[in-house]
């Protein structure tokens, strides 16, 4: 071939070439066209989250189901304590979602209207007999100092000053993303039992094609309803602690270990007459009672108390059973220690002081305390957001917002999810993918 003809064919190639690389941009840079039915697995602050995120970017024609066991918030998200910290993180991965969520919700509490949150500082409190009268020589701590807080007690420190600690109410928070989005959002109350799939996009995978589950009874007579089916291209598991029975709907695709830890609170009432300042407080080991207190005023002028100690550890196979789903009663002795643990701290809740409820709740915690925040391998439209621990209020905006961009992007921007990978204890051999599995088995062909 003379040089002209080499000229030739070299341009050829290059124009070629270069076509193709517009093409595959062009392809790369589309967002997969979005999901038809979603079905988010889990009525509290996370699930919700999710949904509430999805719902305002889905078209009209996506439609939005909360699929929920008992009631939306009726687990922690109705029983937590809901305090926040931006510049707790500790520099692992998670840093960020502590970042994101702090933020947002600053934002997201003015839009819906939330009357529960604000900004209030913290302090640190030691158990002993001194420590009131040290620490009030110190201005800026006699500045944010409580005045309810006049009773026994060690040495006090500020871990912050209300810039980057704040406060909500978990079920306002819920309650509220679910009045603002309306009709986007439908709740259906029943508990999943598995999915429906066909044949994916690639061979040897699948796509979910609807969500199963067993409707909720109550008041009607009947112990046993038929189960039924909801259509489906997109399942988000955000169960909390029960998010480990999606080990068995995905026939073992993904193995998500999970210790449910259950643990008392107790909520005391405003005494009549009194304004209850706004300092939480972190107290240390008591050894007398067994607590280590954590103390969260509310706007309402009552006060959460958690940190009671004597928590029990419930096991995956438990949690997929259901264990404590609709039934989770705070342990009394734990009750009793509390009260008397802080009443030690308060005369004015030693004298004056009525609890208004106890209670208990259970948070989700993998074994590495990360998050499972992802796509569930080999299925397609299928992902999970859960295992948050005692973060999961505190982190429920920037999850919410990171799996819709999963979702409807196909990568989520805002969060690096690679560490919470929902695969992440799940043997290579049992991940879903290409070939047949039986009970996560490889089974003939492979390809």
């Amino acid at each position: 071939m003379n040089s002209r003809g080499l000229r030739l064919l070299a341009t050829s190639i290059a124009f070629t070439w270069n076509i193709q690389r517009v093409m595959s941009l062009a392809t790369s840079n589309t967002k997969p066209s979005p999901p038809s039915n979603i079905v988010v697995v889990g009525g509290g602050i996370q699930g919700t989250s999710v949904a509430y995120h999805l719902a305002q970017q889905v078209p009209s024609s996506t439609k939005i189901t909360i699929l929920e066991a008992k009631a939306t918030a009726s687990a922690a998200s109705g029983k937590g304590g809901g305090f926040m910290a931006r510049s707790w993180g500790d520099g692992t991965p998670t840093q960020r979602l502590h970042e994101l969520g702090f933020d947002m919700y600053e934002e997201m509490a003015k839009e819906l209207g939330c009357e529960s949150y604000r900004k209030l500082p913290v302090l640190s409190v030691s158990p002993g007999y001194q420590g009131i009268k040290e620490a009030r020589k110190n201005r800026q701590i006699d500045a944010i100092f409580p005045g309810w807080l006049d009773g026994k007690v060690g040495r006090i420190s500020a871990l912050g000053y209300g810039d980057d600690t704040a406060q909500i109410t978990p079920k306002e928070f819920v309650d509220k993303m679910l009045e603002n989005a309306g009709d986007k959002i439908e709740v259906v109350l029943g508990t999943c039992t598995g999915v429906e799939t066909d044949q994916g996009s690639e061979r040897g995978t699948r796509k979910v094609t609807a969500v199963k589950y067993q409707p909720r009874v109550e008041g009607s007579g009947e112990t046993y309803v038929e189960e039924q089916v909801i259509p489906a291209d997109c399942i988000v598991v955000s169960a909390g602690p029960w998010s480990c029975a999606a080990e068995d709907w995905f026939q073992g695709a993904v193995k998500l270990p999970m210790e449910g830890i259950k643990s008392t609170s107790i909520v005391w009432k405003q005494p009549q007459g009194v304004d209850v300042d706004a300092t939480a407080l972190f107290c240390g080991e008591n050894n007398q009672f067994g607590t280590h207190l954590e103390v969260y005023p509310r706007p309402d002028g009552s006060i959460y108390i958690c940190g009671i100690g004597g928590s029990d550890y419930i096991t995956t196979e438990e949690l997929k059973q259901g264990a404590f789903r609709e039934i989770c009663d705070a342990n009394e002795a734990r009750v009793d220690a509390a009260r008397a643990s802080f009443q030690e701290m308060s005369s004015l809740y030693k004298e004056e002081g009525e609890l208004d409820r106890v209670q208990a709740c259970m948070r989700p915690c993998a074994p590495d305390a990360k998050p499972y925040m992802g796509s569930v391998p080999g299925f397609e439209g299928a992902y999970c957001n859960c295992a948050h621990n005692c973060w999961g209020i505190a982190w429920a905006p920037a999850c919410g917002k990171a799996i819709a961009e999963l979702v409807l992007e196909g990568e989520c921007k805002s969060v690096d999810l690679t560490p919470f990978d929902p695969a992440r204890f799940t043997p290579d051999a049992q991940r879903g993918g290409r070939g047949r599995k039986q009970r996560g088995t490889n089974v003939g062909e492979q390809w």
